[in-house]
């Protein structure tokens, strides 16, 4: 008997230098590619980390940016011109602390009454390893010490304690607040949110600019390789970064000056690329129910690189499944693209089955931002004034540009390409499991 052969290129291929700058090239874009889908987080939060610890002056009511190591809160709610955030919701006041754990630091928080709030606790990674609020720790007053890694210190007595793995961390927070309401009382409950250093902490003196890139068309190599030096790999990642070296990007940072000109095009291209990259490996992990774009997970993310992308990119802050889901609609009952060019009903059985809250919002497709109307109305839901219930229960929207004739429960929309996202807050067992169905998105004219 005689063994079947199989084809076997790496055999009977002849190294030569035009090979080998071939395969280099195609190893920088392969790298380069994993790099930015790999990394795309990191960088990031440490951009993120900045930008939100540079305070404005005079500070936007809307704006949540607070010096390092401290609580910065909008004082309302979000509206087209509050830039920072995209897909920011219109339900929530929201809370931002950039914190560095050179010492441990202790969260104190109010008794809200059962008003739902919520903070989140972000590593440099954009991983949500922590979750403070109505739904984990309930609404009662309560004391939480961050403690960073590999501390061996004292902490605080009678808090909880919360082990993070990276020495920086992100504290996003919502605290929530209803159409019409008198923000006084929150205002009240906001200034009792405390953020205190356990132990000496250094001087502040801030964070360290990042590295200039300025015309640099690899610089989100750069950025890349100073977040590395500022944050240890984890060893599940180790064996992955460890071949970046071969690009010039290590642990101590990034350096180029090793590479060929094809070498550097390469990873140039590979940026290029890492957007579409991201996004589609996003959608591969996204279900579509009823048209809407379903996607779980978003605070475990495992090795799914792509998905971490998206999720610290557009969808920046996002919350695991049984605190909020966020379906997101794209397309109409016909597949296409919405437009504010037609007219859209969306069409709910009932009110969605939620412990806190839902709406539905409304958002330009060219930048992710709420959109500005003459009703100053940015989302439908659980609070929108005469919340109008059909006789079979169910709830229609209208979506579109032109102002209708009853405009009770009108979403206005932008004469161009917008995009939906409902968000449901505790969702029920009935959301999850997929037993409560989503609306449909009707195209009407």
């Amino acid at each position: 008997m005689t063994a079947e052969a199989y084809p076997d290129a790496l055999l009977t291929t002849v190294v030569a230098p035009g090979l080998l700058a071939d395969g280099q090239e195609a190893d920088a874009y392969h790298l380069g590619l994993s790099a930015y889908l790999w990394g795309y987080p990191l960088v990031r939060m440490e951009r993120v980390c900045r930008e939100y610890t540079d305070v404005p002056t005079p500070r936007p009511t809307t704006s949540y940016r607070n010096p390092l190591n401290t609580i910065g809160w909008a004082t309302e709610l979000a509206t087209p011109d509050a830039h920072d955030m995209p897909t920011a919701n219109a339900d929530t006041l929201y809370m931002s602390a950039v914190v560095d754990l050179t010492v441990p630091y202790l969260l104190q928080v109010p008794d809200t009454q059962d008003r739902y709030y919520v903070i989140d606790v972000f590593t440099m990674y954009q991983e949500l390893q922590h979750y403070i609020g109505r739904r984990t720790t309930g609404t009662g007053a309560g004391r939480y010490v961050l403690v960073p890694p590999g501390w061996t210190g004292p902490l605080p007595a009678d808090a909880v304690r919360l082990d993070v793995t990276t020495r920086k961390v992100w504290l996003w927070g919502r605290i929530r607040v209803s159409a019409g309401e008198d923000l006084a009382e929150v205002h009240a409950l906001q200034s009792r949110f405390t953020l205190t250093p356990s132990g000496n902490a250094p001087a502040d003196g801030g964070l360290a600019p990042l590295p200039d890139i300025t015309g640099d068309p690899l610089g989100f190599y750069t950025h890349l390789g100073a977040a590395l030096a500022a944050n240890p790999v984890y060893p599940t990642d180790q064996a992955l970064v460890a071949q970046f070296t071969r690009i010039g990007l290590t642990p101590e940072g990034f350096s180029p000056s090793g590479l060929t000109d094809r070498q550097r095009a390469a990873l140039a291209r590979a940026l290029a690329d890492g957007p579409a990259a991201a996004q589609a490996g996003f959608a591969a992990t996204a279900e579509i129910r009823n048209g809407w774009t379903w996607v779980v997970g978003m605070d475990a993310f495992g090795f799914d690189y792509p998905r971490r992308a998206v999720v610290s990119g557009p969808y920046l802050g996002g919350n695991g499944e049984r605190e909020a889901m966020y379906p997101g609609g794209f397309v109409d009952d016909r597949g296409e693209i919405l437009d504010g060019r037609h007219a859209y009903r969306v069409t709910f059985a009932g009110p969605p089955p939620v412990d806190a809250f839902w709406s539905l919002t409304l958002y330009r497709a060219a930048d992710k931002m709420l959109v500005d109307n003459e009703l100053d109305r940015y989302k439908v839901g659980t609070d929108t004034p005469g919340l109008a219930v059909g006789p079979d229960g169910g709830i229609t929207i209208a979506v579109q540009h032109a102002r209708p004739t009853d405009d009770s429960l009108w979403l206005p929309a932008p004469a161009e390409p917008f995009y939906l996202i409902l968000r449901l807050y505790q969702p029920t067992r009935a959301i999850l499991d997929g037993t409560w169905p989503l609306p449909t998105i009707t195209r009407v004219e």
